[in-house]
């Protein structure tokens, strides 16, 4: 009885505890450990059975279970987790991302890869880092983000160019910017101007509309491009539709920006007080009464008449600078259906520049569609039109730029009290400059009486269709089409008169038409042969072709400011039209293989003839390998808890430089009026028909790695660039009647380092990430022949040191007894080592290397921080080791010698004898230091706050009530600060006019950068 009492109670507490378990019901929410936020449609099950549920749209979960099973999660790129349940009825999870299952896709030649498997060094900037930025280019994105990749503004003037160097310059004398190319189509990116200062032709381009940059930086990501890949790649991806609900975003912001530097100039008080002192040292030296007088009247002069030099004090430097206004607006819609994806957007944005008379409008419209017509054919377009306004100002050499203005004496008054006209104006009754004439030419006149606008339309599309001919094999075929019309309209009245040498005006239109084209057909063949074997080849064709079409008219004599156009002129003076033309035929093939998901190799190759190489070698072959190790995925690491991911990587190829002008292996003529008027024609150009490609063989090793789970993860390279081939203009003998032929001359070579680091310091509610790259490049010219090429001021390119470097006379300071400024002998004494003695007599001063204009390091810092809703991003870049040379330092900071006005530094010159200072004595119409020495050479190395974005997500719970899907509201600070040792406007400088391979690093009266500050709002429904 006993027995079966206990057995009653044993089967009833089964069955009680079975009763119990079926109605047991597991609740929980399910994030990602990398920043807490909620996992949608995470599929839960029980282990061994079918039973299971999805988590909903806040990551929350619920599943009746019986007794105390396995739980396993799994979610599309996340790690699959298994937990097993205890006691309790509720279970959160934390995924974390598998970083194998979802690899980074980044873009590459004619294709896409993931991450993890490229065995090349690519750089990718997303979208987040574009969008939204209030700058006229998205070149600015690149600043301080990438590793290897070098970007300098030339001045603070909207629309201006921009240089980009990506592992430093590979050509003397060709081109040394990068290949862009957007959505497949080469772009335009030189445009010839009036201006003689370039533009920037990728600012037509809309920011908001890329989905991706991605820059190829060795010949293994590169080669695939061939003969145009010399100097890096730059692939622009723009944003793509996807199936479902139509997704519609609305932004805007405004701000405002002001100069980030302003420099500091003498008052009147000071300006008077150093010319008559500089007036008395002059009588003193040549000892004869002249320039005290003398001076007296020219400050009189300038001072409208007054005998009181003291009557106006002017600060010319803040009648060119304002505060500048910003506003942009962008509205774009995404989405569509399994077989139909579209995307569209608008922009506008109108930018004021820092100085008067300087703003940027660009107007924007983008359609890209993709439709899957049937299970094998699909076809689309991207398509896009702009318009741009750039009302421009006068280059940095023209008296008339507004910076210039600086030179003008503080002691002359803006409007002249005796007419009510702004000071310079010519006198409305003789024609003739009144008395009160300023130093030089006024830049507020053209302010007043000049207008200079370029207009660009610019159409980029690109059309293609793919089809499917069998499983693991496409065919694609695209054309594309950068269409490119610009139209230069300027007008300079009366009041410029001084300026242009014509009293009644002068207008000038100038028109150009760039038609580039381009059409891409190639197979790809993607498969998966067993388990441990993969292939994907690319094989196929491209042609190029690109025309340009040019006019340029001019007249001069209005009858009044109310006529602008030429039509009114009564002399048109000059008129000229020209057209000019390359094309590109090119093969190219790749081939990557990978074994045991471990194991990668990489081949390409291409073949490239071109238009502007001798009919002897036309044709040039670039090929390029590459291997690469996934070591993580070995048996070794496989479960190390520390490296979840490391893969060397190694590569070596051969891309080559076709950046010169259309016809140079040509011997060529050119037509004109001759002798008497009779047209006749001349040798312009001696042929070459052995003219080459330029070809640069580079070497990269490389290794990617990432720490504990993905929390720590970068990328260090090493390469050698080494340029052969160089396109040199070689001096040849006079007889021929020429001073130059280009040739394959030369060879020079850049060696790096780079080093990138990305890392997640917290997670949770709380995340906080860093991003930090850093770049070492030395570039060395290795063999000119023994030829010297100059450039700039003082730059030039020789053996022996690296591209541009600064050639000149060292300055060694002031004479303490008697203020004369000296200079380095550098004389070579019987040992090899310099003699440092010095001299008074600048002509007997060696010259020597005393500056170099590329940058030694340059870095970005950017740390990334959230908090719910709050996020704030700050990013520093920095520049070291470069030197600036200020051409204009002969002038503004020139101890007196005329009558600029004078930097405050000029203050601490020498005036007894004992005094140390490296400012010169003041002689008044004599040069003392004031020769091109590097007196006026400066450390240009600079730390900026480039970015600081502080933006915040409304909860959804309330964003939700208005249907609403997503509103951030946000701010945004572009060079907030700047620290830097170099005394000039802005560190960031290579004056306009003079820009180029070896004319590097100068500062000409470049206007500094803005520093803008906006507040905008983003919107989606």
């Amino acid at each position: 009885m006993k027995k079966l009492l206990l057995l009653f109670l044993f089967l009833l507490s089964v069955v009680s505890f079975d009763a119990m378990a079926q109605n047991r019901t597991i609740t929980g929410r399910v994030t990602s450990a990398a920043d807490g936020s909620a996992l949608p449609g995470v599929s839960v099950v029980v282990k061994g059975t079918t039973i299971g549920a999805s988590t909903d749209i806040n990551g929350r979960y619920s599943v009746d279970v019986t007794g105390s099973p396995t739980l396993v999660f799994t979610f599309i790129g996340f790690a699959t987790r298994e937990v097993p349940l205890g006691s309790s009825n509720t279970l959160d999870v934390r995924m974390t991302e598998d970083t194998k299952a979802i690899g980074e896709v980044v873009v590459v030649g004619y294709g896409s890869q993931e991450k993890r498997e490229v065995t090349g060094s690519i750089s990718s900037i997303k979208a987040e880092a574009i969008q939204n930025t209030p700058s006229p280019s998205f070149e600015n994105a690149l600043q301080g983000r990438t590793s290897g990749v070098f970007v300098e503004q030339q001045n603070g003037k909207l629309g201006q160019g921009i240089k980009v160097r990506v592992r430093g310059s590979s050509s003397v004398s060709a081109g040394n910017e990068p290949l862009y190319v957007l959505d497949g189509v080469p772009l335009t990116n030189s445009v010839p101007n009036s201006n003689g200062a370039p533009t920037n032709p990728l600012a037509d381009l809309n920011p908001n509309d890329i989905a991706s940059i991605e820059v190829l930086k060795d010949a293994a990501a590169a080669a695939i491009y061939g003969s145009r890949a010399a100097n890096g790649v730059v692939l622009i991806t723009t944003k793509k539709g996807s199936s479902g609900d139509t997704k519609i975003n609305v932004s805007f912001f405004t701000g405002f920006s002001k100069p980030t530097n302003k420099r500091e100039f003498l008052n009147s008080a000071e300006y008077v007080e150093l010319f008559r002192e500089a007036a008395r040292n002059s009588e003193e030296r040549e000892g004869e009464p002249f320039w005290v007088a003398f001076n007296e009247g020219r400050l009189q002069r300038y001072a409208a008449g007054n005998t009181n030099p003291l009557t106006f004090d002017t600060d010319w430097q803040e009648e060119v600078f304002q505060d500048a206004t910003i506003n942009q607006t962008d509205v774009s819609a995404a989405g569509g259906t399994e077989k139909t994806r579209f995307y569209t957007g608008l922009s506008h944005s109108n930018q004021e520049g820092i100085l008067i008379n300087n703003r940027f409008e660009k107007m924007s419209g983008r359609l890209n569609l993709d439709h899957q017509a049937t299970d094998k054919l699909s076809l689309g377009m991207n398509f896009s039109l702009t318009r741009t306004k750039n009302y421009r100002l006068s280059n940095d050499n023209a008296f008339a730029t507004p910076m210039q203005i600086v030179a003008l004496s503080p002691v002359t008054p803006v409007i002249d009290p005796r007419t009510g006209l702004v000071s310079g104006v010519l006198d409305p009754a003789t024609g003739r400059p009144n008395t009160n004439y300023p130093v030089y030419y006024n830049p507020l006149l053209n302010a007043l009486d000049a207008d200079f606008l370029t207009t660009v339309f610019r159409n980029f599309t690109n059309v293609y269709g793919s089809y499917k001919i069998m499983n693991g094999l496409t065919f694609r075929s695209e054309f594309g089409l950068d269409l490119l019309t610009q139209n230069e309209d300027a007008y300079y009245g009366k009041l410029t008169a001084r300026n242009t040498g014509t009293p009644n005006g002068i207008g000038v239109n100038s028109y150009t038409q760039i038609t580039n084209y381009n059409t891409n057909n190639f197979f790809n063949y993607n498969k998966n042969i067993g388990d441990d074997h993969t292939l994907d080849a690319v094989l196929g064709m491209s042609y190029q072709e690109s025309n340009q079409n040019a006019n340029y008219v001019e007249g001069q004599q209005f009858p009044s400011n109310a006529y602008r156009k030429l039509t009114s002129s009564a002399d048109i003076t000059e008129g000229s039209s020209s057209a000019t033309d390359y094309s590109f035929l090119s093969y190219f093939s790749r081939v990557n293989y990978k074994l045991k998901d471990k194991y990668l190799i990489g081949l390409s190759g291409r073949v490239d003839a071109s238009s502007r190489f001798g009919r002897d070698n036309r044709y040039g072959f670039f090929p390029a390998g590459s291997v690469g190790w996934i070591v993580s995925e070995e048996s070794f690491l496989q479960n190390s808890t520390l490296i979840n991911y490391l893969k060397l990587r190694a590569s070596y190829g051969i891309t080559g430089n076709a950046e010169i002008g259309n016809f140079a292996a040509l011997g060529l003529y050119s037509g004109g009026a001759g002798y008497g008027g009779i047209p006749g024609q001349s040798p312009i150009q001696i042929e070459n028909p052995d003219l080459k490609w330029e070809e640069t063989g580079q070497l990269d090793v490389g290794v990617d790695f990432g720490f504990w789970n993905g929390r720590v993860s970068g990328e260090v390279d090493y390469y050698i660039k080494k340029t052969n081939d160089l396109l040199l203009g070689v001096n040849v003998p006079g007889t021929t009647g020429f001073r130059t032929q280009l040739r394959n001359v030369g060879k020079l070579e850049n060696k790096g380092f780079e080093f990138a680091l990305n890392t997640d310091n917290l997670v949770g509610d709380f995340r906080w990430s860093t991003n930090f790259n850093f770049s070492r490049n030395r570039n060395k010219i290795t063999d000119l022949q023994g030829q010297i090429i100059n450039g700039g001021y003082l730059n030039r390119a020789v053996e022996g040191e690296p591209i541009g470097v600064f050639f000149g006379v060292e300055y060694a300071g002031v004479d303490p007894d008697n203020g004369d400024a000296l200079y380095y002998l550098n004389t070579l004494n019987p040992d090899g080592s310099r003699n440092r003695e010095t001299t008074n007599d600048y002509g007997s001063a060696d010259r020597v290397v005393i500056g170099d204009p590329n940058p030694d390091y340059t870095m970005g810092l950017t740390n990334n921080f959230s908090f719910k809703g709050i996020d704030l991003s700050v990013l520093f870049q920095g520049v070291f080791g470069n030197d600036i040379y200020n051409g204009a330092g002969q002038y503004m900071s020139a101890s007196a010698s005329w009558y600029d006005n004078q930097t405050k530094d000029q203050l601490k010159r020498w005036q007894k004898p004992g005094d140390n200072t490296d400012v010169p004595r003041a002689y008044l119409g004599y040069a003392n230091g004031t020769d091109p020495s590097s007196r006026y050479l400066s450390d240009g190395s600079y730390i900026r706050l480039k970015n600081l974005t502080l933006g915040y997500t409304l909860p959804s719970t309330f964003t939700q009530k208005f249907h609403l899907e997503k509103v951030r509201i946000y701010t945004v600070g572009l060079n907030l600060l700047t620290f830097t040792d170099y005394e000039g406007w802005d560190p960031e400088v290579n004056t306009d006019y003079l820009a180029g391979n070896i004319s590097q690093g100068n500062d000409f009266y470049g206007a500094p950068q803005a520093r803008t500050i906006t507040f905008g709002i983003n919107i989606g429904f």
